[in-house]
């Protein structure tokens, strides 16, 4: 069996175990926002994270001129969430309990950590976005993580 670059890629990089989050921010069109596996911390000072996005995403297309985000660090609660967020095509926030952020972006009810930032830097790097963003302000709540891991959520044991 031959396999591609890309999918033998996507396989080795698969089994490295990521947190789940939700970026979202408020625009003329309304809330938008999409499911991100790819949050890192980037400095401890200044306060930096990163996290990257499908160039062409329909969602992204909404949100790429955006210069503030805010983003929810979902809990193993939400992975539901994970999954909304993650399709095109629906009203990602039906149902979806939110608090407004500093900026007026929507935080998710119920995440086990709220990131605030503005932006500093968004590039292009093959297929997606790359966000340097500062952050703002910061809140953390108990509870698990929801976790992707080989291409499934999972659970800490």
């Amino acid at each position: 069996m031959t396999t591609s670059p890309a999918s033998s890629f996507r396989d080795a990089l698969g089994r490295f175990a990521t947190g789940v989050a939700v970026v979202t921010t408020s625009s003329e069109e309304g809330p938008a926002g999409l499911t991100c596996q790819s949050l890192v911390a980037l400095s401890l000072e200044p306060p930096l994270i990163s996290f990257a996005v499908t160039s062409n995403g329909s969602s992204w297309s909404r949100m790429r001129t955006s210069t503030h985000f805010a983003v929810s660090v979902l809990s193993a609660a939400q992975e539901g969430l994970a999954t909304q967020f993650a399709t095109s095509g629906i009203d990602k926030f039906a149902g979806v309990s939110v608090t407004a952020s500093t900026a007026g972006d929507p935080l998710l009810d119920g995440a086990i950590a709220h990131i605030e930032v503005e932006v500093v830097d968004v590039r292009t790097y093959g297929d997606h976005d790359l966000v340097v963003a500062h952050v703002t302000k910061l809140s953390s709540f108990d509870g698990e993580p929801t976790l992707f891991f080989r291409g499934a959520f999972r659970e800490l044991r």
